[in-house]
């Protein structure tokens, strides 16, 4: 196998060991383990810098319209490809927890394209976005620019339940 290939691999690796460990720090602070889930947390961290190294000799961090473009294929690969295909493999499967999570995701991946999309077409006019802030469903992961709607429009979840990301 190749560098290149092994570096892809090795960033795959880091950033998923990163997300699992902080859905065990979740569960650990939940069961009324604080210091593991600070270890978990701290994994989860250097994990990060792992990942970014990877990523950075990959040279995979372009200017912040090439960072949008290849944002724009992504979320446009998972909402128009991805995300169908696997959700009609959950259907098939009848496994309702795949369905509802894939549903939710679509949804989600196809707001972010469209932000990204927004954002894109602002900085080739020579403007960041309008300050604002922006919220996020715990539930979908369902992204908005202003104020977070009285109920999430992909899950349901209420206002309350977002969180302002900073």
């Amino acid at each position: 196998m190749a560098t290149a290939d092994n570096l892809k691999e090795a960033f795959a690796g880091e950033s998923q060991a990163n997300r699992k460990y902080l859905a065990f720090a979740k569960k650990a602070e939940a069961d009324g383990y604080p210091q593991i889930a600070k270890l978990f947390r701290a994994a989860a961290e250097a994990e990060t810098v792992h990942a970014h190294a990877h990523f950075r000799v990959m040279k995979g961090v372009g200017s912040t319209v090439e960072n949008l473009e290849a944002a724009i294929a992504g979320e446009g690969y998972e909402y128009q490809k991805m995300y169908p295909d696997f959700l009609k493999a959950a259907e098939a499967e009848k496994n309702q927890p795949a369905i509802v999570t894939f549903k939710n995701a679509l949804a989600v991946e196809e707001t972010h394209y469209k932000l990204y999309s927004d954002a894109l077409a602002g900085l080739k006019a020579g403007k960041d976005l309008p300050t604002a802030s922006i919220y996020v469903c715990p539930v979908c992961g369902h992204t908005v620019a202003g104020g977070a709607p009285d109920r999430c429009p992909v899950c349901g979840a209420p206002k309350e339940k977002f969180f302002e990301v900073k």
